[in-house]
C-alpha cells in the first residue's frame, strides 16, 4: 500500500484536507500531488460538502517541489501535475480556506494563492525561494501575482527573502494573520456553514474568473518554462547545494 500523505475527513459540511508528509516538509512529490488532487475531487463530488479547509501536519505547510525527485530530472510531467492541481483549487466550485501555522516555501505559496481565504498563525513564514535555486516562480505566479501588491511581489520574488504572516497579510498574499489559528479557522468555517450552498457556489466564480483566464492563456508556457529551468545546469547546482546544505557555486561572495 502506498503511504497516506493526505488526510481527508468531513465535519458538518466542511471537508478537512491536511497535507501529512512531515518527513519531507509536505513537499509536492508526485504521490502527494496525486493524493491531494483525489481529496479535492472527493470534496467536489460530495453534495454534503459546502467548503474545504486545506491545512497541514508538522511545522511546514508545504516546502514546494520535492527536490529529491526534481534533481533526478524529467520535470515536465511534474510541472503539468502541479499546474493542474493549482487550477483545480481555483476552479473548485466550493470555497477553499487555507489554515496555516507553519513554513511555506516556493511552490507551497502557489497553494496559498489558489485558496479563497487564507489564515496564518504566528509560526508561519513565507519565502519565494526559487531564485536561490536557479529557478523562477513561474507557475505559481498565476495564483500569487493577482493577490499581491506589485512592489511587494517584485521584492519577494527577486530576493527570496523570508517574511512573516503579518507581512503576508499586508501585501495581500493571505487574508489575515491571527494569534490563534484554530479559533480563527473555526470562526470562518462556521460563517461558511451558515451560508447558502448555492450562494457560495455562484459567488466563487465571480472572484476567480480573472485568475482562471490567466490559466487559459499562460499555463502551458509557464509549465514549459518551469520544466526547462528545472532541467538547467544552474538549477541542478542550486538543488544539489540545497540538498547538501552548502553554498551554491553561482552565489556571489
Amino acid at each position: 500500500m502506498p503511504d497516506q500523505l493526505v488526510q481527508y475527513s468531513v465535519d458538518r459540511g466542511i471537508a478537512r484536507i491536511a497535507l501529512d508528509s512531515p518527513r519531507n516538509r509536505n513537499a509536492l512529490s508526485a504521490a502527494l500531488v496525486e493524493q491531494l488532487t483525489q481529496a479535492l475531487r472527493a470534496a467536489e463530488a460530495q453534495d454534503d460538502v459546502r467548503a474545504v479547509e486545506l491545512t497541514h501536519t508538522g511545522s511546514t505547510f508545504c516546502a514546494g517541489a520535492d527536490l529529491s525527485e526534481a534533481s533526478q530530472g524529467g520535470m515536465k510531467a511534474g510541472a503539468q501535475r502541479v499546474m493542474a492541481l493549482l487550477k483545480l483549487l481555483v476552479s473548485l466550485p466550493k470555497p477553499v480556506v487555507g489554515s496555516i501555522d507553519g513554513h511555506v516555501r516556493a511552490g507551497g505559496l502557489g497553494l496559498v494563492g489558489a485558496c479563497d481565504i487564507v489564515l496564518a498563525g504566528p509560526a508561519s513564514t513565507f519565502a519565494f525561494t526559487e531564485v536561490k535555486l536557479g529557478l523562477a516562480a513561474a507557475m505559481i505566479s498565476l495564483t500569487t501575482l493577482p493577490k499581491m501588491e506589485p512592489r511587494a511581489a517584485s521584492r519577494y520574488y527577486l530576493t527570496g527573502e523570508k517574511f512573516d504572516a503579518a507581512t503576508a497579510a499586508r501585501v495581500g498574499l493571505i487574508t489575515e494573520a491571527v494569534d490563534d489559528i484554530d479559533a480563527a479557522t473555526l470562526a470562518v468555517l462556521d460563517s461558511l456553514r451558515a451560508a447558502s450552498p448555492q450562494g457560495l457556489r455562484e459567488t466563487k466564480p465571480l472572484l476567480t474568473a480573472a485568475v482562471l483566464d490567466g490559466f487559459d492563456t499562460k499555463a502551458a508556457a509557464l509549465a514549459e518554462l518551469s520544466a526547462r529551468l528545472f532541467g538547467s545546469a544552474e538549477a541542478a547546482e542550486g538543488m544539489a547545494a540545497f540538498l547538501e546544505k552548502r553554498r551554491p557555486s553561482f552565489a556571489a561572495e
